[in-house]
C-alpha cells in the first residue's frame, strides 16, 4: 500500500509527462492508507490544466479529486476498489465523462508474454496489435506492441488529437510487450505508435501487427474487427483431405490493382471468378496483398504484414472475395514476402530507434541491390512474427497456400554481395543458417495446422531439398518455381524456327531434373516486365506466328511434368508489356485471333485436368518417358505421361517453321491414339492440319509400335491412347 506523499517528485514528473514505464503503477484505482492509517482506495487521474475533476461511482455517486502534482489528482475512498470512470471540466467548457484507461488490468497474459519470447505464439495477431473487446463494464480497444529498446510508448490517434500523452503504455517486463487498454474508442480509429528511444528522441511507428491501414500514401493504422461469416466449409472439408502433388493445378496469377482498373475486392468477385471459369484455372494466385507504401513494388516492400492493402476495401472485403471464389470451386494462393521490407521511416525499420525487425549486422541486414532489409531470422521475437503471419493469412483469410518470395535470397549469405560484404556461417559456410530454420519452421506449422495447403517457394538454385520434408533435413516447401526450365524454354522459343534444331537442349534439359522437387512451372509476371516484353511479343515471326507459337509453348508446358502457372492477360495475347498503372487489354478479345487464343487456353485447361497422366504423377519419374530414341529429332520433342491407373497420354512439339507429314514415331502402345488436342486446330486460329482426330500405331519389323503422323509447324499435339475395348468371352459349355 502506498500513500501520495510516499511517491517521489520524479516519479510524478514522468507520470504527468507520459515517459513513466509502468503509469499504471500511479494513476488508476489503488489500496492506500489514510492519514489516521485506515486502509482505503486511492483514484488518480492524470488531467493537466483541469478546473475539476471527480470519479463517477456505478450508481451515480461522485468522488471529487484535488490536484496533487504536475497534473495528478487523487481522491479517495473507503473499501476496496470499485468501477468509475472520470468526469472532467476544464474551464470555460461542458464537463465530459470518459473512461480511465489505468484502472484496467493487462490485457496480455503470462502465457502470451512466454510465447511471445519464445517465438512460438501461432495466434500472435489475437495478442499483439489492436482489439476492440470489453474489459470489466467498459468496452473500448486494447493495443499492445512489442519495443524492448523503448524507455517510454504512448498511443496517439483521432482519439487524442494526435497527442499521446493521455495515454502513455505501460510495460510488460522483460517481455519486452507494452500494453494499454483504451475505453471507448470504436472501430476505424486511426492510430499509430510514439515511442521514445533509448537516445531520448520520439518517433512515430505504424502498428506492425494492425489489422487494416489507412489508404496509402497516408500511413496510419486503423482499429478494425470482422463480422464476416464464411461459407466455404465445403471448400475447406474437401481441401484438408487433399494430397495437392497428386492434383491438378493450374494457376491464374493477378495483380488486383490492374486486372480490371477501378474494381475493389467485392467488386472484383463476378468477373473474375467468370474469367477463371471461362478459362479453365484451378487457382488465382494474387501478388501480395499485405499493405505497402509504394505501388509500384507490386506489394513486395510490405509494411504493414498483417494488413490487407487498404487500396482495395476492407479486410472483410476481401474475406469476401476468396470467399466467393471457394464457393465457385476456385483455390486461392497468396505471394508472401518475409526476405525482406522496406527502410520507410514510419514502419518496421528501426522500429524502437534500434534494430528490431532486421539483423542489426548490415552483412546480414540490408540488401544493397534493392534498398531494402532483412529480417533477424535468429531473433525468437521476429521468426515468431513472421511465422505466426504465414499462419494468419492460412486462419483468417482461408488462403490456400502461400508463393514464398525470393527464397534464395535467403538461403545464401552472399546473395547479390561481392567478396568482403558478407560474414560466412558459423561453419565457415555460405548458407543463412538462421534462415533455413525458420523456413523449415513456418512450412512445418503451416503443413500441420491447416492440411491441404500449397507452400511454395520461388527459388532459382539449386539448393537440395527445397521440397523434401523437415524431418529429412528438407526445407518442407510442397512446391517450388522450375526458374531453371523457365529460362531455358523462354530462350528457345523466342528464337527463329530455323535456329531452333540447333538449342533442343534448352527444351529437353529439365527432364534430367524434372523430379528432383515438386515443381511449378511459372511463366509469371517477372517475365512479363522491365523491358522483356509479353510472352506473344516474345515470339519470333508476324503475328499469326506468334500465336502459333504461343500456343505450341504453352500446350508443351501443361503437357511436361510440374504444376502451372501464366501470368494474367497472357491467355489472351496481350501485346504490350505489363504495367500495374494501366489495367490489361481487354479489347484485344474483340480480335478473333486473340478470342481464339483464350478459346484455346479454356480447351487446353480442361482437357488437363481431365486427364490424370498430365498431373497425378508429376513428381513421380517413373510416370515420364521421353520418345524418339535413340536418336531424338533435334525439331520436334515428344514424350509419354502415365498416371497410376493405367492411363496413358503422348505429348509431341514440332517447334519446327514446316509440317512434318508421315512422320514416324514409336509409341509407347499399339492401337488408337486420340488426338485430344492440337494446338494448330483451326478452332482455335491455326491452319487445321492434323490427324483426323486419331493416329493408329502399329508393329513395324522391329517389333515396337509405331505411327506415321502429321505434325502441323509449330504445333503441339496430345495423343491419349485408347485401350481395346473389352469383349466377354461366352462360355458354350
Amino acid at each position: 500500500m502506498s500513500r501520495i506523499e510516499d511517491t517521489a517528485d520524479a516519479e510524478w514528473e514522468a507520470v504527468a509527462a507520459a515517459q513513466h514505464h509502468d503509469p499504471h503503477s500511479v494513476l488508476g484505482a489503488h489500496p492506500a492508507k489514510d492519514a489516521a492509517g485506515r486502509t482505503v482506495t486511492a483514484v488518480r487521474a492524470r488531467r493537466p490544466l483541469a478546473e475539476t475533476v471527480e470519479a463517477v461511482f456505478g450508481d451515480g455517486s461522485r468522488l471529487a479529486l484535488s490536484h496533487v502534482a504536475h497534473g495528478v489528482w487523487e481522491g479517495t475512498h473507503p473499501g476496496p476498489p470499485l468501477p468509475y470512470r472520470i468526469a472532467t471540466r476544464y474551464r470555460g467548457e461542458e464537463e465530459t465523462v470518459s473512461g480511465d484507461p489505468y484502472r484496467h488490468a493487462p490485457t496480455l497474459g503470462d502465457l502470451d508474454l512466454h510465447l511471445i519470447a519464445e517465438g512460438r505464439h501461432e495466434r500472435l495477431w489475437e495478442a499483439l496489435g489492436a482489439h476492440p473487446r470489453t474489459q470489466g463494464d467498459e468496452h473500448g480497444v486494447s493495443f499492445a506492441v512489442w519495443a524492448p529498446d523503448a524507455s517510454a510508448v504512448r498511443v496517439v490517434g483521432d482519439h487524442n488529437g494526435w497527442n499521446g500523452e493521455s495515454h502513455a503504455m505501460r510495460s510488460l517486463g522483460a517481455s519486452g510487450v507494452w500494453e494499454l487498454f483504451i475505453p471507448d474508442l470504436p472501430v476505424g480509429t486511426r492510430y499509430k505508435y510514439q515511442i521514445c528511444t533509448r537516445s531520448g528522441a520520439w518517433i512515430l511507428k505504424a502498428d506492425p501487427m494492425a489489422l487494416a491501414a489507412q489508404v496509402p500514401p497516408e500511413t496510419a493504422s486503423v482499429v478494425t474487427a470482422s463480422s464476416y461469416v464464411w461459407a466455404d466449409g465445403a471448400w475447406m472439408t474437401r481441401r484438408a483431405a487433399t494430397h495437392a502433388v497428386a492434383q491438378p493445378l493450374s494457376v491464374y496469377e493477378v495483380h488486383v490493382g490492374s486486372w480490371r482498373g477501378g474494381l475493389g475486392y467485392r467488386e472484383l468477385a463476378d468477373p473474375l471468378i467468370a474469367h477463371v471459369q471461362e478459362t479453365g484455372f484451378t487457382h488465382v494466385e494474387f501478388m501480395p496483398l499485405a499493405e505497402h507504401p509504394f505501388g509500384g513494388s507490386w506489394g513486395y516492400q510490405v509494411s504493414g504484414y498483417y494488413a490487407p492493402t487498404s487500396r482495395y476495401g476492407s479486410p472483410d472485403d476481401l474475406r469476401y472475395l476468396i470467399d466467393r471464389l471457394h464457393q465457385a470451386g476456385i483455390g486461392v494462393i497468396m505471394d508472401w514476402v518475409p526476405g525482406h521490407f522496406p527502410k520507410d521511416a514510419f514502419a518496421l525499420a528501426r522500429f524502437d530507434g534500434q534494430p528490431l525487425y532486421e539483423h542489426p549486422d548490415p552483412r546480414r541486414g540490408e540488401h544493397q541491390d534493392w534498398g531494402t532489409l532483412i529480417f533477424d531470422y535468429g531473433r525468437p521475437e521476429v521468426r515468431g512474427f513472421l511465422v505466426a503471419n504465414a499462419l494468419y493469412w492460412l486462419e483468417e483469410f482461408h488462403v490456400d497456400g502461400l508463393r514464398v518470395d525470393a527464397v534464395a535470397s535467403m538461403l545464401y549469405l552472399d546473395y547479390s554481395r561481392r567478396e568482403g560484404e558478407w560474414e560466412p556461417n558459423i561453419h565457415g559456410g555460405r548458407e543463412n543458417l538462421e534462415a533455413i530454420r525458420f523456413l523449415q519452421e513456418v512450412n512445418a506449422t503451416a503443413y500441420r495446422l491447416h492440411p491441404g495447403i500449397l507452400m511454395i517457394a520461388e527459388e532459382s538454385t539449386s539448393f537440395p531439398g527445397v521440397t523434401a520434408p523437415t524431418d529429412h533435413v528438407g526445407l518442407g516447401f510442397g512446391f517450388k518455381w522450375n526458374m531453371g526450365w523457365m529460362n531455358d524454354s523462354l530462350q528457345y522459343i523466342g528464337r527463329d524456327p530455323m535456329y531452333r534444331a540447333h538449342h533442343e537442349g534448352e527444351m529437353t534439359f529439365s527432364f534430367v531434373y524434372a523430379f528432383g522437387e515438386n515443381y511449378v512451372l511459372p511463366i509469371s509476371h517477372d517475365e512479363v516486365v522491365h523491358g522483356k516484353g509479353s510472352l506473344l511479343s516474345k515470339m519470333p515471326g508476324d503475328h499469326w506466328h506468334k500465336l502459333a507459337n504461343v500456343r505450341a509453348y504453352l500446350a508443351y508446358m501443361w503437357g511436361h511434368p510440374g504444376k502451372k502457372l501464366l501470368f494474367m492477360g497472357q491467355e489472351f495475347g496481350q501485346l504490350a508489356e505489363w504495367s500495374e498503372g494501366r489495367e490489361l487489354d481487354w479489347w484485344l478479345r474483340e480480335q478473333p485471333s486473340h478470342a481464339q487464343l483464350q478459346d484455346f487456353v479454356a480447351a487446353m485447361n480442361g482437357v488437363y485436368r481431365a486427364q490424370a497422366p498430365l498431373w497425378e504423377r508429376d513428381s513421380d519419374g517413373s510416370g515420364f518417358t521421353r520418345l524418339g530414341a535413340p536418336s531424338w529429332d533435334p525439331s520436334v520433342i515428344a514424350f509419354e505421361r502415365r498416371d497410376a491407373h493405367g492411363g496413358r497420354l503422348v505429348v509431341v512439339s514440332n517447334f519446327a517453321g514446316v509440317e512434318r507429314t508421315g512422320y514416324r514415331l514409336g509409341l509407347p502402345r499399339e492401337g488408337v491414339w486420340q488426338e485430344i488436342l492440337n494446338s494448330d486446330a483451326a478452332v482455335y486460329g491455326g491452319r487445321g492440319s492434323g490427324n483426323l482426330g486419331m493416329v493408329i500405331a502399329e508393329l513395324g519389323d522391329g517389333g515396337a509400335p509405331t505411327a506415321s503422323i502429321t505434325l502441323p509447324a509449330l504445333s503441339t499435339l496430345w495423343l491419349r491412347h485408347q485401350p481395346e475395348p473389352h469383349v466377354p468371352t461366352v462360355n458354350n459349355g
